[in-house]
């Protein structure tokens, strides 16, 4: 006998009792979403005012940030994945490593790596997904931004000595707790980690030494940190020369690169000339715009690898693949950021009086949120220094600088979406929560020190 459409659909209804309680779901988000747009204030002065800093800060990370730091970073942690000894990273980062080897390495890593929270991540991804425990993976994301040695000495510099020497010790201590409580914490998951990994004695992979893949990682590291130079306060003195010379430094060290590459990972000269000749050219005719060529050099060497079998083509896959995970929540991130907080020295949704007036003082309160503030906040290398002199300059104690300090430079909003990506959300949470404790508790000590 024939169904009309409509029984048709009240019998389908009486067999799935439960189809309506699966879509309350993404119809409360429809219905969110509607209210969201129906209501936004456009025409009000201050959330114009947050959407076009937001729109602001995320143009200034992609020129600033996006091809001179990300893209090196990226490449870092290809390399790692593919070319890194599993067998060492597991022997010297790994759940069963020495905890004084494993935890001393990656608490001081960042004096040589002049990076932000962001720029860190893929290198942090990179040694987690080869097999690092994550009691020295944690260590070394936050010490990563926290320590390069020349925010050190700007903070010196700039805010005093002993707020200088206090955030390099607070750094250094950090890491190595923060580490330390993160394998606790997780133990469980490290011994299942540790059990189903054997670790046997070190051997070499592709025929290459450990001192040539030593070689490899340093002048990559060298490119992704002397293309990153930032300029000093002062025109004079070593670092100032430094930054001078930054470009024929990094050039150098990419010529290398290109050597290693031919010598020991089998590019061929064709495919080296072929991105050597136009970057050359790129800087010969457009020789105060040091990005072009570094753009050509980069769309080179990602055209020739990417066209290769074999573990040079791997290396360009596995890049990639970091790149299109962490990218995406990267640039969200900071367009939340910038529309919350604004750019250094601009507003956003939330005025910046109320921020200035939060952290005054040394109580437990002030501390506390000038935590909170620094782990969602980003800054860029260098930049939480000048951003703490006009805080400090409007009322902000020692306490809560040193706080912003210690959390600020080393956790944003950004990152905490791709950690909760590679490590996921509860050890995210976890360590996040870790940070903003102690920056907490050491800019109490602090503040009462320094009274």
């Amino acid at each position: 006998m024939p169904v009309t459409p409509g029984l048709e659909l009240e019998m389908s209804n009486e067999s799935s009792p439960g189809i309506w309680r699966e879509e309350w779901k993404p119809l409360l988000w429809i219905v969110a979403i509607f209210v969201a747009f129906y209501w936004l204030p456009t025409g009000s002065p201050r959330f114009d005012g947050a959407v076009t800093e937001a729109l602001a800060l995320t143009k200034w990370y992609a020129r600033e940030h996006v091809l001179l730091c990300l893209v090196p970073a990226f490449y870092i942690a290809g390399a790692i994945s593919v070319f890194l000894n599993q067998q060492a990273v597991l022997r010297y980062l790994g759940p069963g490593a020495p905890k004084v080897l494993a935890y001393g390495v990656a608490s001081v890593s960042g004096t040589i790596l002049a990076v932000c929270s962001c720029t860190v991540l893929p290198l942090f991804a990179g040694i987690y997904a080869t097999g690092a425990g994550l009691g020295p993976a944690a260590a070394f994301l936050y010490s990563g931004p926290a320590i390069n040695v020349l925010a050190i000495v700007l903070t010196a510099s700039v805010l005093g000595l002993s707020m200088g020497v206090a955030r390099a010790v607070g750094a250094v201590l950090f890491a190595i707790v923060i580490g330390l409580l993160m394998s606790q914490f997780f133990r469980r998951d490290e011994e299942a980690r540790l059990a189903a990994q054997e670790l046997p004695e070190l051997e070499e992979e592709g025929g290459r030494s450990l001192g040539k893949n030593v070689l490899y990682f340093a002048l990559m590291i060298g490119i992704l940190v002397f293309a990153n130079w930032g300029r000093p306060p002062a025109e004079e003195g070593l670092w100032f020369a430094v930054y001078e010379a930054r470009w024929i430094v990094t050039s150098a060290l990419a010529a290398g690169l290109g050597l290693v590459l031919v010598a020991w990972f089998g590019l061929g000269w064709v495919r080296l000339l072929l991105v050597a000749i136009p970057t050359a050219a790129a800087a010969l005719f457009l020789p105060g715009n040091a990005t072009v060529p570094f753009v050509v050099a980069t769309v080179g060497l990602s055209a020739v690898t990417s066209t290769r079998g074999g573990e040079l083509g791997d290396w360009f896959n596995a890049s990639w693949g970091f790149t299109k995970q962490i990218l995406p929540l990267l640039l969200a991130g900071i367009l939340v950021a910038g529309f919350l907080l604004g750019q250094p020295g601009e507003e956003g949704i939330i005025p910046s009086n109320w921020i200035a007036g939060a952290v005054g003082g040394n109580s437990v309160g002030a501390n506390l949120f000038a935590s909170v503030a620094g782990a969602f906040m980003y800054f860029a290398t260098l930049t939480e220094v000048p951003i703490l002199q006009g805080l400090m300059g409007s009322g902000m104690g020692n306490g809560p600088a040193l706080a912003l300090l210690l959390a600020g430079p080393a956790v944003s909003l950004p990152s905490i979406l791709v950690i909760r990506m590679v490590i996921g959300t509860k050890k995210t949470a976890v360590f996040i929560a870790l940070v903003m404790v102690m920056a907490t508790v050491s800019g109490l000590i602090y503040g009462g020190l320094s009274g």
